[in-house]
């Protein structure tokens, strides 16, 4: 039988009144903040849904635009960061499917294509591209474009 001594009230500091948690539990997030987040970030996908905004081609490719080729249908992008280049074609009426590519090549290397029946965009192709040369062709519903050799 232990005395007052020996159990854990009696081991804690006179100031202290809080109780203490088990270890290994974590507090619960606030209830406001959890229902701030379901609410508002759906909200806000729908509205840029309802807007028109391609979504994901805006945040498609990282790193800087380097390059933009319009042709009747869509567009090309290239964007460069520090060692790799991506590139995207977006079209300029997105909403029926339609046969849409995008290619990227680094000088010396093959060919990174992605092609199929899409509503907004073909891509993001990526290639490793420090100090080298890379052109893209993109294509939507029959028309395209190209770059030809660039960022040498």
């Amino acid at each position: 039988m232990q005395g007052p001594q020996g159990s854990r009230e009696a081991q804690r500091p006179q100031g202290s009144q809080r109780p203490q948690r088990p270890l290994g539990r974590r507090r619960r997030p606030r209830g406001r903040r959890t229902l701030a987040h379901l609410l508002v970030l759906p909200l806000l996908a729908s509205l840029a849904l309802a807007l028109g905004t391609p979504v994901q081609a805006v945040a498609a490719c990282s790193g800087r635009p380097a390059k933009t080729v319009s042709f009747a249908k869509g567009e090309l992008r290239v964007y460069k960061s520090r060692a790799y280049v991506c590139a995207v074609t977006v079209a300029k009426k997105p909403g029926t499917r339609r046969a849409m590519s995008v290619s990227l090549q680094a000088r010396g290397g093959r060919p990174v294509v992605d092609e199929g029946r899409f509503t907004t965009r073909a891509g993001p192709v990526t290639v490793y591209a420090l100090n080298r040369c890379v052109r893209a062709t993109g294509a939507v519903a029959g028309t395209s474009g190209s770059t030809g050799w660039i960022l040498c």
